[in-house]
């Protein structure tokens, strides 16, 4: 079951002459254009793991949710044997087909559920209910989606711990002049919750080149341009592209309706620069002080937390201090150790 999707995301395992007492399993969903932020989450982690433990990547071979990947996925890691399985997001049905101590991490809950009745009770049970019955220990992000998680699995609740996603550590500090004539402003992906289209209208008739990370649909496209927005889009950008975005920019606009986490706002306080974010979800949880909060259904509060950011100097350098103070929470060789208690606990429960 491993692939060669290290092209994808690097080659994470520590030096295979290292000694090491614990073996652990990282596995992950099939590799996937557009869709990196686990893998690089776990990167992040198992570079900064102690000695003791020796990684080793799995990629499951399907995508997608149907009977086939559902069947041959857990087919392929019924077989794994190590110290720790660990899960790490979004299949967590494969819990089921998984012997020995299992760790799963959950990054969010509510953009599992559709509104289908049916549906969501289908995934209720087979990526939460059961699961949670198979596995040790849930991590999950944040506070906001442990709560979320326990209202689904209260039977499980106490197997639940926060631990938050690290920053990737290759993300450093980079002074950039202001362009409060016309900012460069980074927006991250394009699924409904990013919330495009209330964040291009906030831009009406502000001068400002707006850079999208995410492949747009048609809909998207047209409405920027009857918005006159200009604008630059990426889509499936390697890291070191997406930090270089995150150097050029002015500021970031992360107006999300929903995030268990909320990564780019860490991404930018890393690089040194001021964000407008939603204030829901996980965001003021993750963002604290580092961020300029602004109500994520509302235009003109998105408007004018740009518009805030934009023209008081002040406002943006106090951000862009706190950001550099509040990444430290994220530190890699932190939340690694985080885990690292976790799977001691794991092996000795």
């Amino acid at each position: 079951m491993t692939t060669d999707a290290h092209k994808y995301y690097g080659d994470w395992n520590n030096d295979p002459e290292t000694p090491a007492r614990y073996h652990v399993n990282y596995i992950f969903r099939a590799p996937e254009a557009g869709f990196h932020s686990i893998e690089g989450v776990f990167g992040s982690v198992i570079k900064s793991l102690p000695e003791e433990f020796a990684p080793a990547n799995h990629y499951l071979p399907l995508t997608g949710a149907g009977y086939k990947s559902l069947v041959k996925n857990c087919l392929a890691v019924r077989r794994l044997t190590g110290s720790i399985n660990h899960i790490t997001g979004h299949i967590n049905y494969v819990a089921l087909a998984l012997n020995g101590n299992s760790v799963l991490t959950v990054h969010d809950v509510r953009s599992g559920f559709s509104g289908s009745a049916v549906r969501d009770s289908l995934i209720a049970w087979l990526w939460y209910r059961l699961p949670a019955r198979r596995v040790k220990q849930i991590t999950v992000v944040s506070r906001f989606s442990a709560e979320e998680l326990a209202a689904v699995i209260p039977f499980a609740a106490s197997k639940i711990r926060v631990v938050y996603d690290p920053y990737d550590a290759t993300l450093q500090y980079a002074g950039k002049d202001f362009n409060s004539a016309e900012p460069r402003i980074l927006h991250i992906g394009t699924k409904p919750n990013k919330n495009l289209f209330r964040t291009a209208r906030a831009l009406l008739n502000i001068r400002c080149r707006l850079v999208i990370i995410g492949k747009l649909t048609d809909e998207q496209k047209s409405a920027l341009n009857h918005l006159d927005i200009d604008y630059e889009s990426f889509f499936d950008l390697p890291f070191n592209e997406m930090r270089r975005q995150y150097e050029q920019c002015d500021l970031v606009c992360f107006a999300s309706t929903y995030e268990g986490f909320g990564m780019p706002v860490i991404e930018a306080n890393a690089v040194g620069r001021p964000v407008v974010s939603g204030k829901a979800g996980a965001v003021p949880e993750i963002a604290a002080d580092a961020a300029c909060l602004v109500d994520p259904y509302d235009v003109d509060s998105i408007r004018d937390g740009i518009l805030k950011v934009v023209n008081n100097s002040g406002y943006r350098e106090q951000l862009v201090s706190n950001g550099l103070r509040n990444v430290k929470r994220f530190n890699p060789e932190k939340v690694a150790r985080d885990y690292t208690k976790v799977y001691y606990d794991v092996m000795n429960a």
